[in-house]
């Protein structure tokens, strides 16, 4: 009976994310006809006169005026295929069938499932960008811009979001104010904690790195991926600022006996403080932003030490290596690192899967898989998960309002590693779907979100569900299972298709008892993973012992965990984790010490 059930989930998880059939064919005569986005399944929208268009079908399955009629194969697929939440659901329950998947050869073959058609839903070499919303040359190799999976809404549209919904859009403040902004703290219910929180905020501002100076929709992050830019400075000179230059080793400064950061004196970077913060207040990071919460300088701390200790381990393999081959290999190895701990544990707890995911390369060396990234744009907006964020912090039965808590690198220095990494992981973090769960503090974040997403033009969240694979929804009523939400939806955006990408992210029902709604699931899966894969440690002529040092460097990331970096860089091992313990809820704590 159990090998029956096994084979049927199996057959299932092969169908997994296949296009299915959206909607009927739409046409239009007015203004631009690609306003109303009538190709379906992945057509390209071409204008050919005034009021005409053609669709262009071409290996999307679909043929037909606007990409609406399935391929035989596809239609057999549509029809036998599970839903996104089917599929959801046999990964988050039956124990025992995941105890047989777990420990047999299917492991590794659902995890090159996963792997492969989440991966593909990624266009590789980049399409679009914030500029162009057709295929050029410049979209593709201007690192400069973020890369985006849909192009912008034409200008010429008789709404801001196509032809749906209202001629003006709401007030973002008033989006936010309504429908974003914390009433009363709602924890996540899958138990993320601030360890979780600081972790996904620390780790993504390596390739999210929004530069405004040039204008909306380009990006510093040239590398585009996982390169611990965050550690080592997004350029060379930033990086020989933080580097001792001697036995591979970053600069660090010593304090009650810790290593930390060094102070920007001898590390000259420019920090992102407050006016009147003292530069040897200032602790030099590779993020220029990273002094704003503890939280990311703990995270800081804890590479720091990392990088160093590799570089002694490294040092004592290959006393014949100079100080810039230590550095490099030690860097490879770091970010070997990272990508185990997001895949196996970060990925791991967000998705609630019982299958166990690997983190292993070789799984896809026999697969049609192109290595190399771009950061979209679309990816920078999803991620913005400021309802994460609690009311107040609590350290060590201390309690810090946000006025204590932010640009204090006392914090850091005071408690230290072992008694932050205890207490962020003891304190629960809120639920990032559902709405109102975005602390007043930061809400002036999701504002800006909104404003540029406008400025840049990004098809609705409907479109995007489509682009994805996802059945679009009907109603505000069939999108939100709170009626106040839908409601005001309604009053403010008119139509369900005219609803904007990032507050529909943010406002979706959630699954039972997750962090979020299916879309976050569905469409920030394919980016992550298609990021991490796509690392250059991960293809063939790099994934092999001599790119990490040899045997003792490779078994570093081989092994690595997110409690090996915290108790092999702290006197002790604190309890760690990105999820608090079970039965175990966040007490109010003492007033801030006055020496903070």
């Amino acid at each position: 009976m159990r090998a029956s059930i096994l084979g049927f989930v199996f057959a299932l998880l092969l169908l997994l994310r296949e296009p299915g059939c959206h909607g009927d064919e739409v046409t239009s005569s007015t203004v631009n006809p690609c306003c109303y986005f009538p190709c379906q399944h992945w057509g390209v929208c071409v204008r050919t006169t005034q009021e005409e268009y053609e669709c262009d079908c071409t290996r999307t399955g679909y043929y037909g005026e606007n990409c609406t009629i399935p391929e035989f194969l596809i239609r057999v697929r549509y029809f036998l295929k599970p839903g996104p939440n089917v599929v959801h659901y046999i990964l988050t329950h039956f124990h025992w069938l995941w105890d047989i998947v777990n420990s047999t050869f299917l492991r590794e073959s659902l995890m090159r499932l996963v792997l492969t058609v989440r991966s593909n839903l990624i266009p590789n070499p980049p399409t679009f960008n914030s500029k162009y919303g057709y295929l050029n040359w410049e979209s593709y190799y201007n690192l400069t811009y973020y890369t985006r999976i849909l192009p912008p809404v034409p200008e010429d549209c008789p709404s801001p979001v196509g032809a749906k919904g209202r001629a003006v859009l709401p007030d973002p403040e008033v989006v936010v104010e309504r429908l974003l902004k914390r009433r009363t703290f709602r924890p996540d219910p899958q138990g993320s904690n601030l360890m979780f929180a600081f972790f996904a905020q620390h780790f993504t501002h390596q390739f999210f790195k929004t530069y405004n100076r040039m204008g909306v929709g380009f990006t510093k992050a040239l590398s585009h991926g996982v390169d611990a830019g965050h550690i080592y400075g997004d350029n060379l000179e930033r990086q020989l600022a933080l580097r001792l230059l001697k036995d591979g080793k970053l600069k660090y400064q010593v304090i009650d006996g810790e290593v930390f950061p060094p102070s920007v004196v001898d590390a000259p970077v420019y920090m992102s403080y407050p006016p009147g913060v003292p530069a040897e207040r200032q602790m030099a990071i590779g993020q220029e932003v990273f002094g704003l919460l503890p939280g990311l300088g703990l995270y800081a701390t804890l590479w720091l030490r990392e990088h160093n200790r590799i570089c002694d381990i490294l040092r004592a393999e290959h006393p014949v290596w100079d100080d810039e081959q230590l550095f490099q290999t030690a860097r490879l190895i770091v970010i070997g690192e990272t990508i185990r701990i997001v895949i196996e544990e970060y990925v791991q707890h967000l998705s609630g899967y019982l299958l166990n995911l690997k983190f292993d390369p070789t799984l896809l060396f026999n697969s049609q898989f192109q290595y190399g990234n771009r950061i979209a744009l679309e990816f920078s907006q999803l991620y913005h998960w400021h309802p994460l964020m609690p009311d107040s912090f609590h350290i060590n039965g201390d309690e810090l309002s946000y006025k204590h808590f932010l640009f204090n690198t006392s914090i850091l220095t005071h408690y230290g590693v072992e008694k932050l990494v205890d207490s962020f992981s003891r304190q629960v973090a809120g639920q990032i779907g559902g709405g109102h769960n975005i602390n007043t503090v930061v809400t002036h974040v999701a504002v800006g979100t909104i404003k540029e997403s406008r400025q840049l033009r990004i098809q609705p969240f409907n479109e995007y569900r489509k682009r994805f694979n996802l059945e679009p929804y009907a109603s505000f009523r069939d999108f939100s299972d709170n009626e106040e939400i839908a409601q005001t939806l309604e009053e403010l955006y008119g139509d369900i298709d005219a609803l904007e990408f990032y507050p529909g992210l943010m406002l979706e029902r959630t699954r039972p008892e997750s962090i979020f709604g299916e879309s976050m699931v569905e469409m920030g899966a394919p980016f992550s993973l298609k990021g991490l894969l796509g690392n250059p440690i991960c293809s063939p002529d790099y994934w092999k012992p001599s790119t990490f040092g040899g045997k003792v460097g490779f078994d570093i990331v081989n092994t690595a965990s997110l409690k090996k970096l915290v108790c092999l860089n702290s006197r002790t091992c604190p309890y760690v984790s990105f999820r608090v313990p079970a039965e175990e809820k966040s007490q109010p704590g003492k007033e801030c010490p006055d020496e903070l």
